[in-house]
């Protein structure tokens, strides 16, 4: 007997979306499975809100379906679909404590007082704000806020749980705990959530997939290493990460393997993995992230090939230096990232550097 693929929690089949004459959205088509942690991202204006405002029920399509749990959407209110949504405002009442805050949604439940409290008290403690409930909400820091409008959101048990940039409002070191507290607040829960966001290392750290949106479409959606490691365009390279481009010659293909002629790196062979887009003969470009060429110092050994640059930029993070180097018969300077290990210099501006590199690093773009 062969056992059937679980059935998606979200299908959306060539959804339409026009403002007048403005194509919002334009034949999105996607699974989302139960109990994934999936991310929309992409620039301003790309859609990736307009989609989650879609499958919330507060925008209608203008084609196409989307189907919740099995069930078509067509015509359903937002009210009565089995999401909710934490906005990026929050939207927390000011004049309401925390508990009361919690416990909105319940106002109508068919549950009696205790139990309502109930709720709300384990609704706090799943998101760590146990003693909290009695506290004004306008005395809450913007970290226990975000918090507050999870606790409101998960206290009706949706199916999904919709987050459109719930973290844009946060300083940096407390965005960093909040991206770790979400993921495993869903990996408690176990529902699916589905993540607005613009930030690539935010999408990379906490998502199971991610879609990468431009221009009202889905330009490609994979898991975080595949979409770091073989992006699909030079687009999605671009947005994803850093990555050094250099122009090269595509020779031919024979056997799986593909031979080319690299600006500054020489003749080389690559799989036929590491050319996501396919393989056109002629003109392309080749792609390589800064942490796969390396810096040799004195008296290590290039595992792979090996040739000579000049240093022009640092940047020094504490855990790690940047290095701008510029190589021979490359226009411009490549992107190289270093640890800080113990011991190891950090090179100056005008320094010679020995730059290592390896024919499995390079992505090729047709």
């Amino acid at each position: 007997m062969t056992l059937s693929a679980p059935r998606p929690i979200i299908a959306l089949r060539d959804v339409q979306k026009y403002y007048s004459d403005y194509h919002a959205l334009r034949g999105i088509t996607a699974e989302i499975q139960q109990g994934e942690f999936f991310s929309l991202l992409g620039p301003s204006g790309c859609g990736k809100t307009t989609l989650l405002r879609t499958i919330a029920g507060f925008e209608d399509v203008s084609s196409g379906t989307v189907h919740i749990d099995g069930k078509d959407m067509d015509g359903v209110p937002a009210n009565v679909r089995p999401t909710n949504m934490v906005f990026q405002s929050y939207a927390i009442f000011p004049h309401l404590t925390v508990a009361e805050n919690v416990g909105f949604g319940l106002r109508r439940a068919a549950l009696s007082r205790t139990e309502k409290a109930a709720e709300v008290d384990a609704a706090l403690k799943m998101v760590g704000l146990t003693g909290y409930g009695g506290r004004a909400a306008h005395a809450l820091s913007g970290g226990q806020r975000q918090r507050v409008a999870l606790a409101r959101a998960l206290i009706l048990k949706p199916k999904v749980l919709l987050l459109d940039e719930p973290l844009s409002a946060l300083d940096k070191k407390m965005r960093e705990q909040m991206q770790i507290e979400l993921r495993r607040l869903q990996r408690q829960v176990g529902i699916t959530f589905i993540l607005v966001t613009h930030d690539q290392e935010e999408a990379l750290i906490m998502s199971d997939r991610i879609a990468v949106m431009f221009e009202g479409q889905i330009a490609q959606l994979a898991s975080p290493q595949q979409l770091y490691r073989r992006p699909i365009s030079r687009q999605v390279a671009e947005f994803i990460g850093v990555m050094n481009f250099l122009p090269v010659q595509v020779l031919g293909e024979n056997g799986g393997r593909v031979q080319l002629n690299v600006a500054g790196l020489g003749a080389c062979e690559i799989t036929a993995e590491q050319c996501p887009s396919g393989v056109q003969i002629g003109a392309a470009s080749v792609g390589l992230r800064p942490e796969t060429l390396t810096v040799l110092f004195e008296g290590e050994v290039a595992r792979g090939r090996e040739l000579l640059g000049r240093v022009e930029e640092v940047q020094y993070f504490g855990d790690m230096t940047s290095y701008e180097v510029s190589l021979p018969d490359v226009a411009r300077p490549v992107s190289i990232s270093m640890r800080n290990l113990v011991g190891r210099q950090v090179l100056e501006r005008g320094a010679p550097a020995r730059v290592a590199w390896e024919e499995g690093a390079l992505v090729l773009f047709c």
